[in-house]
This record gives C-alpha cells, sequence and structure tokens, in this order.
C-alpha cells in the first residue's frame, strides 16, 4: 500500500485512496502522542474541560449558533450563559454573544466603538485607543485589522496600569480605554476602578479584559479588593473566557456590553438565513461550545466553582512557599493563579526545565520563569517540578 508502512506513514499530499477505520485510528493515535499532556503543562491558561462540558459538546457538535432559528434550544442555552455570566460580573441584563475566546470578543467590542464614532464622523485614521503595555496580543491584531492606533500605557512598580500614563497618552482621537483583569504574563488586574472615573469623566468606552481573570478574581477571599465589571459605572464591556477557567470546550469566549446599542453596531443583515441579523465576527458558530459552558454553570454553581479556585490558590501558594525555600522570590506576589519566579537568567532555566520535560514560558519585562497554575495541577506535580527546578537552578 502507497499510504501506509508498518508504522503507518503516509503521504499527506495524496487522498486518492481511503483509509480504513482501523488504519485511521491508529493515524490518530500517532498525532495524539505527539501532542504534550497537561501534566506536564504549567504554561497555559487552557486545561481540560470539565466532563459534563464534554458530554454537552458532543451532544450538540453540529448546532451552528450562526444560523440560530434551526437550533433554538441551543440558543435558549446561549442566552441564559448570557445571562449568568452576566451576573457574575455585575449586571445580568448584559448583553452580548458567545465568541471564540478572547481575541474575537477583544475585536468585537473595539470594532463596535470604531462603529459608533465613525457614524460621529470621527475618521478612523484619527481614533486610537489607549491600553497597558502588558496588554495581550490581540491588541496588536486590532490595530492591523481595525486601521486604529493602539497607545501602550506605562505601568506602575507593581505591574499595573499607571493612570497618570493613561490620560498622558489620551487626546480627541482617544475612543476607548482598556484595563485587563488578569494579565496574561503576571496574573495583575489593573485599577479598573480609577480607568473608569477616567472613562466617566472624558465620555470614553472603558473595555476591560477579563478573558482569564473573569472567572477567577468573583471567588477570591479578597475579591472586594478587585473591582473590575459592570458594578462600575465607567465600564462599557467586558471579555471572557469560558474555556479558561470556566472549565468549557475550545472555543469558548464571551463578550458583553452593558448597553445593547453597542451590540447593534456590529450587526449585519442576514436575509437568507432565520435570523434577520448577525452580531457576531464569525458567521459559523459552534453551539457546542455554548451548550458546554451552560452545561458546566448548570453543574458546577457558583460553589462548584469557587471550589476550583480555592484549590489552584492554594498550589499557588504552596510553589510560592516552596520557591522562597530555594531564595527564589515571586516578581509580585501572586493576585490569582499565575506566578512569575525571579531567576537569574530565566531562558537558560526554562529551556532547563523543558529538557526535563516541563513546558514553561518566561515573561518579557521584567524577565521571569511564568507557571500557571491550573485546574489540572495537582501538588504532586508541583512537588516533582520543584525537585527539578531546584536541580537547574543550582
Amino acid at each position: 500500500m502507497k499510504y501506509f508502512t508498518r508504522n503507518y506513514t503516509y503521504n499527506k499530499y495524496d487522498y486518492d485512496m481511503s483509509m480504513s477505520r482501523e488504519e485511521l485510528e491508529h493515524l490518530l493515535a500517532e498525532k495524539k502522542r505527539r501532542d504534550l499532556s497537561y501534566s506536564r503543562i504549567l504554561s497555559s491558561m487552557c486545561t481540560y474541560p470539565h466532563e459534563v462540558a464534554v458530554y454537552a459538546h458532543k451532544l450538540f457538535i453540529e448546532s451552528n449558533l450562526g444560523d440560530s432559528g434551526l437550533f433554538q434550544g441551543t440558543k435558549e442555552m446561549e442566552d441564559e450563559v448570557i445571562r449568568t455570566i452576566g451576573g457574575l460580573l455585575g449586571d445580568e441584563n448584559a448583553y452580548g454573544y458567545i465568541t471564540t475566546g478572547g481575541t474575537e470578543s477583544n475585536i468585537q467590542a473595539i470594532r463596535a466603538v470604531r462603529n459608533r464614532k465613525r457614524k460621529e464622523g470621527l475618521r478612523v485614521s484619527d481614533m486610537n485607543i489607549i491600553v497597558p503595555e502588558t496588554a495581550h496580543f490581540s491588541f496588536d491584531k486590532i490595530a492591523d485589522i481595525l486601521g486604529i492606533e493602539v497607545r501602550k500605557a506605562g505601568l506602575d512598580q507593581q505591574l499595573r496600569v499607571n493612570p497618570d500614563s493613561v490620560q498622558e497618552f489620551m487626546d480627541d482621537g482617544t475612543i476607548c480605554l482598556v484595563g485587563i483583569a488578569g494579565t496574561t504574563e503576571f496574573g495583575q488586574v489593573d485599577p479598573i476602578r480609577e480607568l473608569a472615573e477616567i472613562a466617566k469623566e472624558k465620555n470614553v468606552f472603558l473595555h476591560v479584559d477579563a478573558a482569564f481573570g473573569g472567572f477567577v478574581i468573583p471567588f477570591l477571599p479578597d475579591r472586594a479588593r478587585y473591582e473590575f465589571d459592570f458594578s462600575l459605572e465607567g465600564v462599557s464591556s467586558i471579555s471572557i473566557d469560558p474555556h479558561k477557567m470556566g472549565m468549557s470546550t475550545i472555543p469558548a469566549g464571551c463578550l458583553l456590553f452593558r448597553e445593547e446599542s453597542y451590540l447593534e453596531e456590529l450587526a449585519v443583515p442576514t436575509p437568507y438565513l432565520t435570523t434577520k441579523e448577525q452580531y457576531s465576527l464569525t458567521g459559523t458558530r459552534s453551539g457546542a461550545s455554548a451548550a458546554a459552558t451552560f452545561a458546566v454553570l448548570k453543574y458546577l454553581g457558583s460553589e462548584g466553582m469557587k471550589s476550583i479556585v480555592d484549590e489552584c490558590m492554594r498550589l499557588t501558594r504552596f510553589l510560592v512557599d516552596g520557591a522562597r525555600e530555594m531564595g527564589i522570590e515571586p516578581v509580585i506576589e501572586p493576585v490569582m493563579n499565575v506566578v512569575t519566579l525571579q531567576l537569574g537568567d530565566a531562558d537558560r532555566i526554562a529551556s532547563a526545565l523543558r529538557a526535563k520535560g516541563w513546558e514553561v514560558s518566561t515573561t518579557r519585562s521584567p524577565k521571569s520563569l511564568r507557571l500557571v497554575i491550573m485546574p489540572h495541577v495537582t501538588e504532586d506535580m508541583l512537588r516533582r517540578f520543584m525537585e527539578d527546578l531546584s536541580e537547574v537552578v543550582n
């Protein structure tokens, strides 16, 4: 057979002949073995989805929310998810939809305010948004896709955006401020209340990127320290990812607006579908992800979600305490389940840890070893990691 040897190698450019089911399963198993296991991953903000999410995803695998009139049960679940997450974030009457993740949510939030300002007569070439230096790289995509200047404000000593720096960057072309609730590199929360006050004073849209922190902060013991959601009057929109700490399947993000009128700014007519218009960036949308998110939220409830966050935070403290016993300090005291460790040569140490089978990452500035303590991480896993860390550091 041309396509297979005993090791099931194949010519990837030639599909003239089909495979048997047995051959295909062997091939898929081979590819799966090439993927890393989460049991050695300490760099990802994703994790194994909850079993009920997997069940729901499979049950609704063919559902397309891009033509939601055909899948009314799936649409009902999406609507309930929006109300539930809105309530978690301070406004159960918020408006939005299930996205593919934080990148789409961020693009759509900025696109909505851009479209509004363009209608008001401001030229796109004169528009700018202000984000922290720690903003996710999706905002670099936004600059490219939407043609808007993205200005990056400086940080304070705790790696939060500096409100004074934000105001220095603002001018008549500033259409949006962005704050991060759970920065990708450091897990820090920007001073959203201060940004909200600036946004109200200057009558500017404020978007909060809570893709990671949105399912963490509400369940922290000191949650009141970190105001970031619609309970603050100046917050206009929020992105949050169920496929991260929400334990849903990939891809599952969520974009919420305080005002429905901003969702309407994204609408395009869809004359040949069962709905008259569409707000999403993608046309075909996975109903399976919406069902998975619905299932997790229903099954776990707030107490179940809190227990997951509690365990991640316990292990975060366990890791920091163990690092301190080795004489290694965190860059900042962890706000959530992201740990960054100060090391002499973070890149060298990260490379040595990868050689031992650990997948870790490093931050840009200040340079450090970055570790994310997701629900797949166990105490035994961290003990083994710290043994290897001690070897490569010493």
